[in-house]
C-alpha cells in the first residue's frame, strides 16, 4: 500500500514537472523541469518494479539517472556555448 501512495505521489509530482518543463519562463526553467521529470520517471521506475516484484528494475533506473544527469550537462552546455565540443579543427601553427 505504501508503494503505491508513493507512486501515486510521484505521478502528480510529474505532471506539475511536465508543467513546468513546458511553460516555464526562461530556458534554464525548462531543462530544469525536463531534468525533474527524468528524475521523478527514474524515481517511479523503481516504485513501479518493487510494486510488481522486480527489483531488478532498480538497475534500470539507475542507468536512466545516469543518462538524465548526463544529458541534462550535454543540453545546457550546448545553450551556453553554442556546441558540444571541440571540431576537431586545428588552427594554423604559428611559425
Amino acid at each position: 500500500m505504501m508503494f503505491a501512495a508513493a507512486a501515486l505521489a510521484l505521478l502528480v509530482t510529474l505532471a506539475l514537472a511536465l508543467t513546468r518543463a513546458a511553460w516555464g519562463p526562461t530556458l534554464f526553467d525548462r531543462a530544469l523541469g525536463a531534468n525533474t521529470v527524468g528524475t521523478v520517471a527514474m524515481l517511479l521506475l523503481a516504485v513501479m518494479g518493487f510494486l510488481n516484484g522486480r527489483p531488478e528494475f532498480l538497475d534500470l533506473a539507475v542507468v536512466y539517472g545516469l543518462l538524465n544527469v548526463i544529458g541534462t550537462i550535454a543540453v545546457l552546455k550546448f545553450f551556453r556555448q553554442g556546441d558540444l565540443g571541440d571540431p576537431g579543427i586545428d588552427e594554423e601553427p604559428t611559425k
